[in-house]
């Protein structure tokens, strides 16, 4: 589903697109070759649907990993899926010129909040992580994204990226995460679980962002909408 700029359709608020993450520009070079050697009969719809369905499954192999730890390598090959179909829709239709604004706006981001309860769902039921703290990063990717989609409404700048990072770097920590902890579940002397400290580290780095960018945008439409 496009994740992309938005057009001023029936009144639809025309946003710039904000990707500034490390790897983004490597990233769209990629995806852009792939699109143009995908098969005709797949289009962004069937994309939007393995990328949702491979994060629930994430979050499924998270919640089976409190049981065998070889699920997390499961979850490498997911969270795989997940970056293929949620990465792909949007420029799938992009290279097609299929692009459908409002619908893939709503539907992407929709199913993104409902695949990230269930991923933080997984990690929590995991015994990987603290069900407190995957509830901490659950709240504040959610704040973040109402954050960024107000920004979207009322900027008409749509921010994929939070200092460098976008989701295509934070698949890749989980990743390295899932790799690290087959070997050292327990960290600093064994006292910490190794995703209880990443997830606070997470914590930290996330409220800051949301802090930040809450208070530029608030100053910066204060401005723009002073009282004379």
């Amino acid at each position: 589903m496009a994740t992309q700029s938005l057009t001023n359709t029936l009144g639809f608020t025309q946003a710039k697109r904000l990707q500034q993450s490390m790897l983004a520009g490597w990233e769209k070079r990629l995806l852009v070759w792939m699109a143009q050697r995908t098969p005709a009969w797949i289009n962004s719809d069937h994309l939007t649907i393995l990328g949702f369905a491979a994060q629930l499954l994430t979050g499924l192999s998270y919640a089976l990993a409190r049981w065998n730890k070889f699920w997390l390598i499961a979850g490498i090959g997911f969270l795989a899926l997940n970056w293929f179909g949620d990465s792909m829709d949007g420029t799938l239709a992009r290279v097609r010129q299929q692009q459908r604004p409002k619908y893939g706006f709503y539907v992407d981001h929709i199913l993104d909040s409902i695949g990230a309860v269930a991923l933080m769902a997984g990690l929590a039921l995991s015994g990987y992580m603290a069900p407190e703290i995957a509830a901490g990063l659950l709240v504040l990717f959610l704040l973040l994204s109402i954050q960024s989609y107000l920004a979207t409404y009322t900027l008409g700048e749509f921010r994929m990226s939070f200092w460098s990072f976008g989701p295509t770097e934070l698949r890749l920590l989980l990743v390295l995460g899932n790799l690290a902890v087959l070997r050292w579940p327990l960290v600093l002397h064994g006292h910490f679980r190794l995703f209880d400290v990443g997830g606070a580290i997470g914590i930290a780095g996330m409220t800051a962002m949301l802090l930040l960018f809450t208070a530029r945008n608030t100053l910066r439409l204060y401005n723009e909408e002073r009282i004379r």
